[in-house]
């Protein structure tokens, strides 16, 4: 848990948005319409008044984030926040944070299209399903290496802290007695009965100044809102992390960006490309990216999702910014992932290492009678006299198609939330060292387990004592997907 001795005075965070407006950090619906994977299925800050039908492409959001426009919900009167922290013999252990969420925290009612019976208290929200995601990769000890803020209000479920504390993460528990949890209703609407979410109480949405000396240092931080408050968030959590690690031992941490739906329109498109060069990764959905290029994202005669408009999309992006080291990281429900990065020039010598040649100087310039050839052989001679000459390396860069873990429908149950865990397990794997391709891989994988089930998965041992998700081992099942790749 982080630490409750690092935890400033907090200020309460009172959320002035009102969900009758589209939110910046839209929150959004929980589940996808996808038949498939899932991958895409993230969550949204979408806030609305009303409960508003979902489009398919809308629906494969899972849980509602933060920021938005004024919010029709009443706001929350100040109150004081009691945190106190789970496990904290584990911090003990000075096991180093590698990822940290700044998603919310939300319980979620479900109802279904009858006669299937509604749930209640299920836990949800985009922080809850990307810590996930890290857990997944993550057992003891190193469980306590995701990082996460759960905001406890008066009616929280006894259920859910036992069921939380069973993950033995550094959840950051915030209680606070004068305030409800946020809720948020899943249902359907209308005669097409298209998905719907909307806020049931008011939002808390998290920001930088939230976060403990502990959780600063995080390796990684998985950002869910707006192009605008995505640029924000890196400049206070970079410049609140130098306040809390010594500059000689200062590293830049991963930022993986997760677009929320309500901002990607073509409007934000120069805002998001604005944005691109402080992240490391962007992870719109299919819908999301087509919605900055004003397109639909679908095949006009199947009405699949189109890969040759996600491919044309990234390229576009990439193609506007051929410098930037930035990586298109895009869900596609049961197309599986499209990876994108721009490739460039990659010089093999360590100037760190490699020893520059003394310079000769000729005095008096050049004569009329200067040996030219002996002259630039020189120049290209290294303190040995042997010619040295700089290889570069290129850098192809990555255009390639990851498929969905899950090729049978009938084994997703409830999309909900599979694009949020499947960007906790890519962000572990990266602050882990893994390359982006292995990362990804970790992130399908991650999003199969969370969307076998309506709520979260569950943890178990198997014979050997070993770590099981849904009676499931989550090195093995990684294993048989790398082995399909």
């Amino acid at each position: 848990m982080a630490d409750l001795a690092e935890q400033p005075a907090l200020e309460l965070q009172v959320d002035n948005e009102k969900s009758a407006v589209p939110s910046e950090d839209g929150i959004a619906l929980d589940k996808t319409e996808e038949s498939v994977q899932g991958n895409d299925v993230d969550t949204i800050d979408s806030a609305e008044p009303e409960p508003r039908p979902k489009t398919e492409s809308e629906s494969e959001k899972a849980e509602p984030e933060e920021e938005s426009k004024p919010d029709n919900t009443s706001e929350e009167p100040a109150s004081v926040v009691v945190e106190n922290t789970l496990n904290e013999e584990a911090i003990q252990q000075n096991v180093p944070i590698d990822f940290v969420t700044m998603g919310m925290f939300i319980i979620d009612d479900i109802d279904f299209i009858p006669p299937t019976e509604p749930v209640k208290d299920i836990l949800g929200g985009a922080g809850t399903y990307s810590a996930l995601g890290a857990r997944l990769f993550s057992p003891p000890p190193i469980s306590t290496s995701v990082g996460w803020i759960v905001d406890q209000g008066s009616d929280f479920p006894p259920s859910l802290s036992t069921l939380i504390d069973s993950w033995s993460t550094s959840a950051l528990f915030r209680h606070d007695g004068l305030r409800l949890t946020t809720r948020g209703w899943n249902g359907y609407e209308g005669t097409a009965e298209k998905r719907a979410f909307k806020y049931l109480t008011p939002k808390k949405r998290l920001t930088a100044q939230d976060l403990t000396p502990t959780l600063l240092q995080s390796r990684s931080f998985h950002l869910i809102c707006s192009p605008n408050r995505c640029r924000d968030l890196v400049s206070e959590i970079t410049s609140l992390r130098k306040k809390v690690i010594p500059a000689e031992s200062y590293t830049k941490p991963i930022f993986i960006w997760e677009p929320v739906p309500d901002l990607c329109t073509p409007d934000e498109l120069l805002n998001c490309t604005n944005c691109l060069p402080l992240v490391d990764i962007c992870s719109p959905n299919h819908a999301e990216l087509a919605g900055f290029m004003g397109d639909s994202g679908l095949d006009p005669e199947t009405g699949e999702i189109s890969t040759i408009a996600v491919e044309r999309a990234c390229e576009q992006l990439l193609a506007s910014m051929p410098l930037q080291s930035f990586s298109l990281v895009v869900r596609a429900g049961e197309k599986g992932c499209y990876v994108a990065k721009n490739g460039g020039r990659k010089r093999g010598r360590d100037p760190k290492t490699t020893k520059r040649r003394k310079k000769d100087y000729v005095r008096g310039g050049l004569q009329h009678d200067t040996d030219m050839e002996a002259l630039f052989a020189g120049l290209l001679q290294d303190a040995d006299g042997i010619v040295a000459r700089e290889e570069i390396e290129v850098d192809p860069g990555i255009e390639k198609w990851i498929p969905a873990y899950h090729t049978d429908s009938s084994k997703v149950v409830d999309p909900t939330g599979g694009g949020n865990t499947f960007l906790g397990g890519l962000g572990v794997a990266l602050a882990r060292g893994e390359s982006l391709e292995e990362a990804v891989a970790w992130g399908a994988v991650a999003a199969s387990f969370a969307i076998e089930q309506v709520g979260v998965p569950t943890l178990g041992k198997d014979a050997e004592g070993c770590e099981t998700w849904n009676g499931h081992n989550v090195k093995a099942r990684l294993q048989e997907f790398r082995e399909r790749l």
